[in-house]
């Protein structure tokens, strides 16, 4: 009788140990778990600052002032805009699109 009571009292001292392993473990899982969530959630609202910046250097307006500023650009005059359409009922011009081109 003793020999079972001494085994079972091994046994419950090991099933004991187990279920605190077990629990120190899972805990320590669960504040990692909540780590990466808030870190997360901080790159979340990085890339979402990050698109807002991106679309206010990318605006029109932006590059426009830039590009005259920096660049010495400027739009040009509506007199000097040329429109060129290409009308299917013209041949195209000697040369162009015929195998003398080719090797």
């Amino acid at each position: 009788m003793r020999r079972v009571n001494a085994m079972l009292l091994v046994l419950v001292i090991v099933s004991a140990l187990s279920v605190i392993t077990s629990q120190h473990h899972a805990r320590k899982l669960f504040s990692q778990l909540e780590g990466e969530q808030a870190q997360a959630s901080k790159l979340g609202e990085e890339f979402t600052q990050l698109q807002l910046e991106q679309s206010t250097w990318a605006t029109n307006k932006r590059v426009e002032s830039v590009a005259s500023r920096s660049l010495g650009m400027r739009l040009p005059d509506p007199t000097d805009t040329v429109i060129v359409t290409l009308d299917s009922r013209v041949a195209p011009a000697p040369g162009v699109g015929t195998d003398k081109d080719k090797p």
